[in-house]
């Protein structure tokens, strides 16, 4: 391996310069407020450049420094400078707490009785100080705004962006690239996925905002992170042990308008110090259990006809009702023993569960085949979370240090439903049921098809948002005596990764101005998934002679439809009439009863090349890095090096071949599935290099080089296939063995400001330049005689990436009276992105420019902000700009899928009613915005999804 010969020669040199530091020694101590630790904070030898800032628990540690009297000067946003002499030791000199005061009558203030401004310090400090372009959120400015998760909690930062679903955030991403170029990180190590889809995004809605404690987003990353992130990485960190003892705990009630019920939120928190401070423990719990809804207005389009303008007339219209609950619970426990300032231990725990129950009412018109469908699902989707780490910091000689750790996570998404079938064939359970239209649905065009009015031959059409059934015999209504049991489906659903990594890494202080730093990580991941569908249809339906006629959905056991008075009221028009009393969630689970499929003579029609979508396998990752460190002048560091990641991939799954053959003169159809066994393995070499400029103490300038790389999805290189039955169209999923990694070369600029009053400008450009990239392609094939919708990931030709950055934090203390409690949060980036898709048209082949898939032109983030005498108000609008989601290369642009603008506005109120006593209320989504998705053209819908508003008021309690 390339990087070997470079580490060895770093330890001989390593071994060889410990002996330069007899003459010179290490100071260490820490840096506090009257509340506690201050991380980030600035530390220096007085008269020289040299210098460090303090870590998360705000300790530090100075290397050669000369023996004899020294000064130390301690300094921290929107605080006094603190001076210390003290009488430096060839050995290790351990010093009292530095205690820091805020700075200013006015500014005294807002930081001791305050409830943002502290949050917002320790941030800019983190970011001001750190070697990565970095953006930091505190645990303490999570709490401030409704966000109950963590991608919800994460939205909020600069060149973020946020996927939601029916309602709440469950993915992010950095600078509106796709949501798997981002990595997320626990704790420093990506977290293992639950993404159903096999993708390696990391489903955030599933860990609890309480317990994280900062959260850091790298745009530019440094030899010493994974390399695996095009965006950038965003690095959740759990609680650790607190300096003094700790007990807080909140708890909130609230109101869902769309579910017309309620939900609860509460948390405790626990710290504490033992053995005379060298025992901490931190224990965090959290529990989220709210009511919800959502309405989802979905159309289909024929888009697979022979004749290109009959690709826009309408397939089905489907009316879509969620009404159900979500629970979230989140543990975490932290340990740390210190046995003096050179060596400590620790230890992290988590358990995070997220069960989101909903029972799904589905109405279909369906245009083509002059019918009605009603599907019934009962969703039962449980994710976890669950594994833990240790590990442990150690300073082998003054200029020698050591941090190493091993950790164990398991992230799991499952369905274990219905109780009616064995373990082996438990998953999501559908009944659909069918009503056919004697004479069928009006408003045809002059072709005889169904359109949206604007893409009609003849003018004859719909409104987008108000496709009407026009029955040419207005009676003709979704009516349970006619609707009978067609399709019963189990799609089952589930996917698992563990991941046991051990890392270790070394720094070596050369001199006062140059450190080296090499280390390696290695991880082994073990994956499972599922994605196949189990199929039944009644003896009647199968075409079975003698069967018994199809059972109506009348003479089942039902329940009254939810809250139907608000079905889809968002619509001026009226679909009351498609608000079926459905069946029972008991009524569905007999369904699939051994009796109930013996009465009803049903067949096991399971597609075979469902088998396919079961794989399983491993992926090792060993990865080495060189970097290094240079203090050129006392305003100009230089640092980066090389990082050096193989992968290997093996899966085990199974491929799908159908073909005709011919025996005694007739031809048939043969399908066959073949066990397969997948290998990829691959380099990922990664050369990094970081400037920061800090002309000023207010100031600082920072450019960067990086090449960075995202693997291929799991599920993408599966070579099996995916067939879904349930949908109209008919959808099928398949792998890729050929894909090949993507890569990007990144270049930075990055300037920072920071106001003496707390506040904060920066500005930056970005530009990627990226190979091998890997989209979803969509075309159409039939199946069975059926048009169904074929997607599958392919790599592209190369593309490219750049924007502008722009943000500023201000308060406005410096106005009289009331307005001084005023202050803004703004940042926005503007993002263009290039794609060439190749399109083969009469022959020739087109390539068609488009922006890359999920990646939006716009994101701006705006948080208006009072506080003053105890009081706290925040409104927070979010945006998220246009950006295509699937691109269709066989029929172009007119046939890609967008999602819409977005933008969401929040709100929190706070009252401190002491120093310990908090009152709150909070509201999520107060426009009632919708999440709209579009083909081709904005007026050409494909879904739109309302979920009204949620909120609640609480209390917290800080005991002590």
């Amino acid at each position: 391996m390339r990087l070997k010969p470079l580490l060895f020669s770093l330890l001989l040199c390593l071994s060889g310069t410990l002996a330069f530091g007899q003459h010179s020694g290490s100071v260490t101590g820490r840096i506090e407020d009257e509340n506690g630790p201050l991380p980030g904070a600035a530390i220096r030898l007085k008269g020289t450049s040299q210098g460090t800032v303090t870590d998360l628990s705000g300790a530090f540690r100075l290397t050669n420094v000369p023996a004899g009297p020294i000064t130390l000067a301690a300094g921290y946003i929107g605080y006094q400078t603190a001076e210390l002499t003290v009488q430096a030791t060839t050995g290790e000199v351990v010093i009292p707490i530095i205690k820091l005061t805020p700075e200013g009558k006015a500014l005294s203030d807002v930081v001791v009785r305050g409830t943002m401004a502290a949050s917002q310090i320790k941030a800019m400090s983190i970011k001001r100080n750190s070697l990565a372009m970095m953006d930091v959120m505190a645990a303490d400015a999570i709490g401030k705004l409704p966000d109950r998760n963590a991608a919800e909690a994460v939205q909020r930062m600069p060149g973020v962006a946020v996927a939601r679903y029916h309602g709440e955030a469950d993915q992010a991403t950095v600078r509106g690239v796709p949501f798997s170029w981002t990595s997320t990180l626990l704790n420093g190590t990506r977290m293992p996925s639950a993404s159903v889809g096999g993708s390696r995004n990391a489903v955030l809605d599933a860990v609890p905002s309480e317990i994280i404690q900062y959260v850091q987003v790298a745009k530019a990353l440094t030899p010493d992170m994974e390399g695996d992130a095009i965006g950038g990485s965003i690095n959740f960190v759990t609680r650790v042990a607190p300096e003094f003892r700790k007990l807080s705990v909140s708890a909130a009630g609230g109101y869902n308008n769309f579910s017309k019920d309620g939900t609860y939120n509460a948390s405790i928190t626990y710290g504490d110090r033992f053995m005379k401070g060298k025992l901490g423990v931190m224990l965090t719990a959290a529990i989220w259990d709210r009511q919800w809804g959502t309405d989802e207005y979905v159309v289909s389009y024929n888009t697979g006809l022979p004749v290109p303008e009959q690709r826009y007339s309408l397939n089905s219209l489907l009316l879509k009702r969620y009404m159900g609950k979500r629970q979230t619970y989140g543990l975490n426990a932290g340990l740390e023993y210190r046995f003096n300032e050179k060596h400590r231990i620790f230890g992290r725990a988590l358990h995070d569960k997220f069960n989101d129950i909903r029972p799904v009412y589905e109405s279909y018109l369906l245009f083509n085949t002059n019918e009605y469908q009603l599907n019934y699902r009962y969703s039962y989707y449980q994710t976890r979370i669950d594994g833990g780490e240790m590990g442990g910091e150690h300073q082998l000689a003054s200029r020698l240090k050591l941090d190493w750790s091993a950790s164990n996570y398991v992230s799991e998404f499952y369905i274990d439903t219905p109780p009616t079938l064995p373990k082996d064939k438990r998953g999501l359970p559908i009944a659909t049921f069918k009503q056919k239209l004697t004479k069928g649905f009006g408003g045809q065009a002059s072709d005889g098809k169904r359109y949206l009015s604007f893409d009609s031959p003849n003018g004859v059409g719909d409104d987008p948002m108000h496709i009407l059934p026009h029955l040419n015999d207005p009676t003709e209504l979704m009516n349970p005596d006619q609707l009978t049991l067609r399709q019963l489906v189990i799609a089952q659903l589930g996917t698992k990764e563990a991941d046991r990594v051990a890392q270790a890494n070394v720094k070596y202080d050369v001199s006062s101005r140059f450190s080296l730093k090499v280390g390696g990580k290695f991880r082994h991941k073990y994956k499972e998934s599922q994605n196949t569908s189990l199929v039944y249809l009644p003896g009647a339906a199968a075409g079975i002679p003698n069967s018994p006629p199809l059972v109506p959905l009348s003479q089942l056991e039902r329940t009254d439809f939810p809250v139907r008075q608000n079905f889809f009221r968002n619509l001026g028009s009226s679909y009351d009439a498609f608000a079926m009393n459905s069946l029972t969630k008991n009524q569905l689970f007999d369904l699939f009863s051994p009796e109930f499929q013996q009465a009803t003579k049903a067949r096991d029609v399971s597609p075979i090349s469902s088998a396919t979508g079961r794989f399983d396998g491993t992926e090792d990752v060993l990865a080495l890095y060189l970097m290094g460190e240079w203090n050129v002048t006392p305003k100009l560091k230089l640092f980066g090096g090389v990082r050096n990641e193989h992968t290997t991939v093996k899966l085990n799954g199974s491929s799908y071949k159908r073909e005709t053959i011919t025996e005694n003169g007739q031809s048939k159809s043969v399908e066959t599935v073949t066990p397969t066994k997948v290998k990829n393995d691959y380099h990922a070499f990664l050369p990094m290099i970081h400037v920061k400029y800090t002309p000023t103490q207010k100031s600082v300038l920072r450019a960067a080089f990086t090449r960075t790389f995202i693997r291929p999805n799991f599920s993408d290189l599966n070579p099996g296939e995916n067939i879904n039955t349930t949908t109209n169209p008919i959808s099928i999923s398949r792998g890729n063995i050929n894909l090949k990694p993507t890569f990007a070369s990144n270049f930075d600029v990055m300037g920072e400001y920071y106001f003496d009053n707390i506040g904060l400008l920066t500005g930056g450009l970005f530009y990627k330049k990226i190979k091998d990239y890997s989209f979803s392609n969509q075309t159409v094939e039939t199946y069975n005689g059926l048009q169904a919708l074929i997607t599958q990931p392919q790599n592209l030709e190369n593309a490219s990436l750049k924007g502008l950055e722009l943000g500023i934090l201000r308060r406005f203390n410096f106005l009289p009276g009331f307005l001084s409690g005023l202050g803004v949060e703004l940042n926005g980036t503007a993002i263009h992105s290039s794609l060439r898709v190749p399109r083969s048209v009469n022959n020739e082949m087109r390539y068609e420019t488009t922006s890359l898939p999920n990646q939006s032109k716009f994101l701006f983030n705006a948080i208006v902000f009072y506080e003053r005498k105890g009081l706290t108000i925040r409104l927070a609008g979010n945006f998220r700009g246009r950006s295509v989601e699937a691109i269709n290369q066989q029929l172009g642009p007119d046939f890609y899928t967008w999602t819409d603008n977005n933008f969401t506005l929040d709100g929190s109120a706070a009252y401190t009613i002491s120093d310990k006593f908090r009152v709150f209320v909070e509201v999520n989504n107060l426009t009632n915005e919708p999440v709209r998705m579009y083909m081709g053209k904005l007026e050409r819908p494909t879904s739109t999804e309302w979920y009204s508003q949620r909120g609640q008021a609480g209390i917290r309690w800080d005991i002590f």
